[in-house]
C-alpha cells in the first residue's frame, strides 16, 4: 500500500486547520439540504471528512455501488492508496490549491463554496473508476479553520475519457465561481525512468506486496523480483521501500 500520498495530504490539510477537536454535530437535516446542491450524473456515495483527524466520520453504503468496497473497510488512507499513480500528484496539487483558496476567504464565505475536481480510483475488482469529487464545508470555527467537510464521489467514467483534471470553486449564495483554476505544480510527474517490468513490480511494491507474492503474480522467480528491486532502488537513489515510496509520490516518477 502506498502510504506516502496520505502523508503528503496530511501536510496539506494541516495548513487548512490547526484545531484538533471536532464537536459532535446534529447534521442529518443540514446534510440532506447540502446534498441537494450537488449535481449527480452517475452512481455516487457521500462522506463526512474530519480534517483534524484526517479520516472519515461517515461513509454512505452507496460506496459499494461505486467502488465495490464496504463502508467499514474504508478510510481516507485506504482510498488514497487506491488513487491511480498518475493522478497522485494531481490530487496533492489540487488539495494544496484548495488550502490556498480557502485561506483567502472570510469566515462567512467558507460554507458558500463547493470544490470540484476529478481523478481515478481503483475499485474492488482492480479497475480504475474516474471519480468526480465535490466537497463543501459543514463545520468551521471563528478562526477560519475548516473542521469537517461533506463530500460526494460520483462515477463519471462514462462521461470523461481524458485524464486532464479540472479544479473549480463553485460559489453559492451570490459568491463568484472560478472554473478551470490554474494549479501550481508543487508535485510533478517526472520522466519515465523504469522499464515496463520495473513499473509493474514497483506498483505491486507500493501496494505492500512482498517479493514472493509479486513473483507468483507475474510468473517470474523471486530472485528476478529481488534483482528488479535492487535496480529500482539504484535508479531512484533510495535505500528502503519507505524512502522509495516517498520519492515516487513527491517526484511523480511512476
Amino acid at each position: 500500500m502506498d502510504l506516502q500520498i496520505y502523508s503528503e495530504a496530511q501536510k496539506v490539510w494541516e495548513n487548512i486547520t490547526t484545531n484538533t477537536e471536532v464537536e459532535d454535530l446534529q447534521l442529518e437535516i443540514a446534510l440532506q439540504k447540502k446534498l441537494l446542491d450537488f449535481f449527480h450524473v452517475g452512481d455516487f456515495y457521500f462522506f463526512l471528512f474530519d480534517i483534524p483527524r484526517g479520516d472519515f466520520r461517515y461513509v454512505s453504503s452507496d460506496i459499494s455501488n461505486v467502488l465495490g468496497y464496504k463502508p467499514e473497510e474504508v478510510s481516507v488512507e485506504f482510498i488514497l492508496s487506491k488513487v491511480h499513480p498518475d493522478d497522485q500528484a494531481t490530487f496533492l496539487n489540487n488539495e494544496k490549491a484548495v488550502g490556498k483558496f480557502f485561506a483567502t476567504l472570510t469566515n462567512d464565505q467558507i460554507p458558500k463554496y463547493k470544490v470540484r475536481y476529478d481523478y481515478r480510483v481503483m475499485n474492488s475488482e482492480g479497475r480504475y473508476v474516474r471519480i468526480l469529487q465535490q466537497v463543501m464545508t459543514v463545520q468551521y470555527d471563528d478562526d477560519n479553520n475548516v473542521l469537517m467537510t461533506l463530500g460526494v464521489h460520483t462515477d463519471i467514467s462514462h462521461l470523461k475519457k481524458d485524464n486532464n483534471s479540472i479544479l473549480s470553486f463553485i460559489g453559492m449564495d451570490g459568491e463568484p465561481s472560478y472554473y478551470d483554476v490554474d494549479v501550481e505544480k508543487a508535485y510533478t510527474a517526472g520522466n519515465q525512468i523504469f522499464t515496463k517490468r520495473e513499473s509493474e513490480i514497483l506498483g505491486l511494491i507500493l501496494q505492500g506486496e512482498q517479493s514472493a507474492a509479486i513473483a507468483k503474480k507475474l510468473f517470474i522467480s523471486t530472485h528476478t523480483v529481488n534483482t528488479h528491486r535492487k535496480n529500482i532502488l539504484a535508479k531512484t537513489n533510495t535505500k528502503s521501500t519507505i524512502e522509495l515510496a516517498m520519492k515516487i509520490v513527491s517526484e511523480g516518477l511512476l
